[in-house]
């Protein structure tokens, strides 16, 4: 038993000691659709986007969807705000239902929307200034996704989704009066596993996000920000208050390899009362504009509020706001 358990811990603690030799490996631009990236759940947001290995919600969807294997109700359904940066909104909803408790899985669905504002359109011309205006134009973005997880065994979980990713940057027009649309789209893929060892409550899970072919706009081919996670999770207060029956500490490591940036971990920790109030906390590492993340979350009546916030240094603060049925 205990060489099993190190033998799992092992690929999670070395992609941990690999993070901090990582941060020297600048990888910037290499992807596009960014909105893919941005945290779509105020729970795991205000918990340092740690939520690899966290189970029970349609929102595993956008970190683990093996996550929904132990849905704990029939239906699940959330629905999120966040006020991202330079006035950006981006909304995301996900659902799962889980027939007959689980014993054929459960299926899911997920959609994000993204807008951008508005922007004035420019034209290359032969003024004083070199340009002039066109017309006003509102980018969009948009991903709508199909999931499925089920529990093979009482201890390991699998999950994957199917989405179609899209974005519209508007219209441009060049000088020779031709116009373009600037829409580009793809299929893309999530799919990951948890594992429950069986000591305690932890667990390890991994998963792997966006997973697609290149696309491109005109001339220069892109990918999606493909993301690999491995993590853990652990009640604390199993080790040290085991009498606490109605408190929990949940604790949260992932060790994150993105395609377009350098290797980073996101640390978490979620104190739960009860069934009604959690307080929660986070830090991203080898982030340049943010890294501390804080949130709390209240349920009542099968209805909860979650909210987190993150300071984003010369940014605007990134504020989100979740509500969530289950039943």
């Amino acid at each position: 038993m205990k060489k099993i358990f190190l033998l799992l811990l092992a690929p999670v603690f070395i992609g941990m000691m690999a993070v901090p030799g990582a941060i020297s490996q600048v990888k910037l631009a290499q992807t596009g659709f960014q909105y893919l990236s941005v945290g779509a759940d105020a729970r795991p947001t205000g918990m340092g986007d740690a939520f690899t290995t966290v189970e029970g919600s349609s929102g595993a969807l956008f970190y683990n969807p093996a996550g929904m294997a132990r849905l704990p109700h029939f239906v699940d359904v959330m629905a999120n705000q966040t006020q991202w940066i330079a006035g950006i909104n981006h909304f995301a909803v996900s659902g799962a239902i889980s027939p007959a408790n689980g014993r054929y899985g459960v299926f899911g669905i997920s959609v994000v929307s993204v807008d951008y504002g508005d922007l004035q359109g420019t034209m290359v011309w032969s003024n004083s200034a070199g340009y002039v205006d066109t017309e006003v134009f509102s980018p969009n973005a948009i991903a709508v996704g199909v999931g499925y997880a089920r529990s093979l065994t009482d201890k390991f979980s699998v999950g994957a989704q199917v989405k179609f990713v899209a974005q519209s940057l508007g219209k441009s027009v060049i000088p020779d009066d031709e116009v373009r649309k600037n829409v580009a789209s793809v299929a893309a893929f999530d799919f990951g596993t948890i594992y429950r060892t069986g000591f305690r409550s932890l667990a390890f899970g991994m998963s792997v996000r966006n997973f697609s072919k290149e696309i491109k706009f005109e001339k220069e081919g892109f990918q999606l920000p493909l993301t690999f996670k491995i993590g853990l999770a652990v009640n604390a207060f199993d080790f040290f208050a085991k009498n606490l029956e109605n408190q929990s500490l949940l604790v949260v490591i992932d060790a994150v390899h993105p395609r377009s940036y350098s290797e980073y971990l996101n640390i978490g920790g979620e104190y739960r009362f009860g069934d009604f109030f959690s307080a929660r906390a986070g830090y991203i590492s080898a982030q340049d504009d943010y890294g501390f993340t804080f949130g709390f979350g209240v349920q009542v009546f099968g209805f909860a509020f979650d909210y987190s916030y993150t300071p984003f240094g010369v940014f605007n603060d990134v504020q989100r706001f979740t509500l969530r049925f289950s039943r």
